[in-house]
């Protein structure tokens, strides 16, 4: 279907493929007047010629690039999670059913929305994704070592820092625990871990880098536990944090947040949701776990007579979520009010945080 003649488009929708887009078009009276699929590179062209109007996108690879684009020709583009987007599909699962799934959706007053994310965000998303990554591949590297040696009757005391202190001993040491053969690829793998070592090392100083550069991640470097990374990840990941209207929002995005089963006058609250986004909320889990072994002085910080008050009726590790829960708040009011943590200073060493 082609648009027709003299009819105002108030409404679009698009299916955003690899290389080609299904777009859905609807009047002010909400019928169908634009069905049509183009490529990659019609797609700026076309919407240049048709009126500013409301597109909505689903929030995937490509989505925040095209939404910037079409906001600077003066349309309202609004991208929306996936999953919010399906109860809105008719028949049968195609292209031009999910575009018009689309534009239903977009147009709901209480549909939540994806906030676009500028070019700087996605540069520094990157790194945190890439960083990410080489972090599980070491992660991979030293488990596999461990069960090597293991098999062998090598056991080696749980943790990083010990493996990395006596694995140049084990390898140095000819022993008949080893076979020359197994000597070989431990040694393979022990170097593979050292250039992981190098290549995080190295991201983790250029996003410190632009994290001390960034007024924003300055800030929030002020919250109890919240360093470079944590706060270079939150940036990244929801901007200027308008998207939410209150630090409960964020948390429950976060899924730090009970898992809710109501029906009736009957509340069931389980688990953590674990909802959103996962690195961001493992991050945060960090932090409380910083906040809780590390740092001393939590008067400080003003968290004492609450955190006293959480130990003495939950577990440390629910202890750590809940902690988790309220650093995330006060982050988001730190980023959303543009004001630092406001803290007692005082003369007690500072904690590097996470």
């Amino acid at each position: 279907m082609s648009q027709t003649p003299n009819t105002a488009i108030a409404v679009i929708g698009i299916d955003i493929g690899k290389n080609s887009f299904h777009v859905v078009g609807h009047d002010a009276r909400g019928a169908i007047v634009l069905r049509q699929k183009w490529s990659r590179g019609q797609v700026e062209a076309r919407l240049a010629n048709i009126p500013p109007c409301l597109i909505g996108m689903e929030a995937c690879v490509g989505a925040h690039h095209l939404s910037r684009k079409l906001a600077s020709l003066g349309h309202d583009a609004r991208l929306m999670p996936a999953k919010y987007v399906r109860p809105y599909s008719k028949g049968q699962k195609n292209d031009f059913n999910d575009a018009e799934a689309i534009a239903e959706a977009v147009q709901r007053p209480t549909m939540k929305f994806v906030a676009t994310k500028t070019a700087e965000q996605l540069d520094l998303q990157a790194l945190h994704r890439v960083r990410e990554r080489l972090v599980s591949q070491r992660t991979g590297i030293i488990n596999q070592i461990r069960a090597f040696m293991l098999e062998r009757g090598i056991a080696v005391r749980q943790g990083i820092g010990f493996l990395r202190t006596e694995l140049p001993t084990i390898l140095a040491t000819r022993t008949d625990a080893l076979s020359p053969r197994m000597l070989r690829i431990i040694e393979e793998l022990a170097g593979d871990w050292r250039r992981l070592d190098q290549r995080i090392d190295g991201l983790s100083g250029e996003i410190e880098a632009l994290a001390r550069q960034d007024q924003a991640c300055s800030r929030l470097m002020t919250v109890p536990g919240i360093g470079p990374i944590i706060s270079s990840a939150m940036v990244a990941a929801i901007g200027t944090g308008d998207v939410f209207s209150k630090g409960r929002d964020f948390g429950a995005w976060l899924g730090l947040v009970p898992k809710q089963i109501s029906t009736g006058d009957r509340t069931i609250l389980g688990k953590i949701s674990r909802r959103g986004n996962r690195y961001l909320r493992v991050l945060f889990v960090q932090a409380a776990w910083v906040v809780l072994v590390r740092i001393k002085n939590w008067e400080r910080y003003g968290l004492k007579s609450w955190i006293e008050a959480a130990k003495r009726r939950l577990h440390h590790n629910v202890l750590a979520i809940a902690l988790a829960n309220k650093l995330a708040r006060i982050a988001w009011a730190v980023l959303a009010k543009g004001r630092a943590f406001e803290l007692t200073r005082t003369d007690d060493a500072g904690v590097r945080p996470a």
